[in-house]
């Protein structure tokens, strides 16, 4: 069996790999983040981080130019002990699973990669495209042991996620669940066992739940909102003290880039029978519709400059992918007579500074409920849509409808 001494992770500059990668150098192994993005090859040996990452920073300036360093050179294989691939199934515009991305870029991981290294997929695939990367390998004639590890963190909290959650490992033969339990080790010894198709299904579960636990909050927000009653009172009253909704989530835009994606592929291996998920689905992405079909009969629109505030898919985030605040930006650019879109992160040229955005607005949505928005003071002549409720003290109406002053 071959020492796990260095490891290359395929896609290693992203919010997967990045944070993999600086705990596995952190724990001694020698690693390699194999990227094609030039500027954040660069970054990251600056030692700096592309995206926001809580505590990665220091741990990073630990390692980088020592134990880790990027590069794009795929030469960095052929010496591999084990290589990582951080490449997800995409979904195409007809919302159906594609795998000719992720073949393209196996087959040529593998035909760098030395006998008898360990190939691990990490990022979410479609159910049963490991087993068909392995009959590939098969086919090819090469010792190449293949598993299949799926990512468990969520965005901004993978330092502490990667060594504290249970890692799930799985593999079609002995040898290679071996290896790959010899790696993850390493990080961490709470490993969880299963068949790959068992493991893939694991992480679609996952996201699939979770995705439809928010969509039950966001079908009753709306459905308090259309009476014109005030969700965040229901709520609080129905989980105070009562521990069988404890897993009632808060509204908010579900969104980003993995649990929507999650859901679709978890209903074409369904056959488009899961029924579920594709509520989930009309009930998440319709609630910025929703917000804008409630603000139109409310307000006239047309004359009023509309604020949002938050344009990362969720708070303390500067990662925009996915961001139902851009769905919901489009929506009002044809309504309203001005959008001002503010983020203390997100770098995007057509977004405005927070002060100037909330004085000229006659109508502030909270897109993302970022931390430094938590004091803000509105006249009482704005109109606040706060979907998270994240301002818990502001003062509800009592009439006029579900978004009065």
């Amino acid at each position: 069996m071959r020492k796990l001494k260095k490891i290359v992770i395929i896609g290693g500059c992203g919010h997967v790999g990045l944070p993999l990668g600086i705990v596995f150098a952190n724990c001694g192994l020698d690693v390699v983040l194999l990227d094609r993005d030039q500027g954040k090859i660069d970054t990251v040996n600056r030692g700096q981080m592309p995206f926001m990452e809580s505590n990665a920073l220091e741990l990073l300036g630990r390692v980088v130019g020592k134990q880790l360093i990027a590069t794009a050179d795929p030469s960095c294989l052929r010496d591999a002990d084990a290589a990582i691939a951080v490449l997800g199934t995409p979904v195409d515009e007809h919302l159906n699973p594609t795998v000719t991305d992720l073949y393209r870029s196996i087959d040529e991981a593998i035909a760098s990669m030395p006998e008898n290294a360990l190939l691990v997929l990490r990022s979410t695939v479609f159910p049963g495209v490991t087993k068909l990367v392995h009959d590939r390998l098969q086919a090819s004639g090469r010792r190449i042991h293949l598993a299949f590890c799926p990512e468990r963190i969520a965005e901004g909290k993978a330092m502490e996620e990667i060594r504290t959650l249970p890692q799930i490992i799985s593999a079609f033969d002995p040898d290679s669940l071996a290896r790959v339990r010899e790696l993850f080790s390493i990080i961490n010894e709470d490993l969880i066992e299963l068949t790959p198709l068992e493991a893939e299904l694991a992480k679609l579960f996952t996201n699939s739940w979770r995705y439809m636990n928010f969509a039950i909050s966001n079908q009753f927000y709306m459905l308090a909102e259309t009476y014109g009653l005030d969700f965040q009172r229901i709520y609080g009253a129905v989980t105070h003290r009562y521990p069988r909704m404890k897993s009632f989530a808060k509204a908010g835009f579900a969104a980003g880039p993995c649990l929507l994606k999650d859901t679709l592929q978890l209903s074409a291996f369904s056959g488009n029978h899961f029924f579920l998920g594709h509520a989930a689905m009309l009930v998440n992405e319709g609630l910025p519709n929703f917000i804008v079909g409630q603000l139109r009969q409310e307000q006239k629109l047309g004359d009023k400059v509309v604020a949002v505030l938050g344009m990362a898919f969720k708070s303390e985030s500067d990662d925009k992918r996915e961001s139902l605040s851009y769905k919901l930006r489009k929506l009002l650019m044809v309504e309203a007579k001005e959008v001002l879109c503010t983020d203390p992160y997100v770098v995007d040229e057509k977004l405005f500074p927070l002060e100037e955005a909330v004085n000229r607005a006659d109508v502030i949505v909270l897109g993302a409920p970022h931390a430094v928005y938590r004091d803000l003071q509105f006249p009482n002549d704005k109109v606040v849509v706060d979907v998270w409720g994240f301002w818990p003290n502001r003062e509800q109406p009592v009439t006029g409808g579900p978004f009065a002053s």
